[in-house]
């Protein structure tokens, strides 16, 4: 009789470790297991899945990014991002997309997305509490800008005149990243 084995991962022995950024992290193992093992391997380490879940929740509070702002070699100012989740993804995107109502279908169906209104609602809404209220948020900052520009009438248009559009991808470039949509990363989780 031969057993069937499934691709595993699991954790070395805790004494195993590898430092990486001045952080510790435990060093992952493949091996194959049945479906019989598996299920012991998972019984065995339940807690520490439980643990791991629950840490791995508070990304959004524990991750960030400081951005710094700098041209021609001055730095103009800086902030910190954090991850976001699907979520506050989806809640930027329908707050600036148009919807229109289909006569034959008689249903509302998205038309276009402000495509730069998204952008700045992604950076605001990835701008930890803290550097929001100083910058985006910052009512000295409005008067300035109300001053020169436009009318200035929340974060978002503060975002909207401060950065230039290269500066606002790369920064959304951080944020995706950030929040784990790497496509290094994605082709990994497509492989296992």
């Amino acid at each position: 009789m031969s057993k069937e084995f499934t691709k595993g991962i699991g954790a070395a022995d805790v004494d195993t470790r590898v430092a990486v950024q001045g952080t510790e992290r435990q060093v992952v193992k493949e091996y194959e297991t049945d479906e019989e093992d598996t299920k012991a391997l998972i019984r065995a380490n339940e807690e520490d899945f439980i643990q791991g879940l629950i840490d791995a929740s508070e990304f959004a509070s524990e991750e960030s990014q400081r951005i710094e702002i700098i041209r021609e070699g001055r730095l103009y100012f800086a902030f910190n991002i954090r991850p976001l989740s699907a979520r506050e993804y989806d809640k930027c995107k329908k707050r600036h997309t148009k919807y229109v109502r289909n006569k034959q279908l008689g249903i509302t169906l998205p038309d276009d997305t402000d495509r730069i209104k998204y952008q700045s609602a992604i950076i605001y809404e990835a701008t930890v509490d803290e550097d929001k209220e100083k910058l985006w948020d910052n009512r000295k900052v409005w008067n300035a800008l109300n001053a020169k520009k436009d009318r200035v009438m929340n974060g978002l248009d503060v975002i909207e005149y401060s950065l230039k559009a290269g500066e606002k991808d790369k920064i959304l470039e951080a944020i995706d990243k950030l929040s784990g949509y790497e496509s290094n990363n994605l082709e990994e989780v497509a492989k296992n």
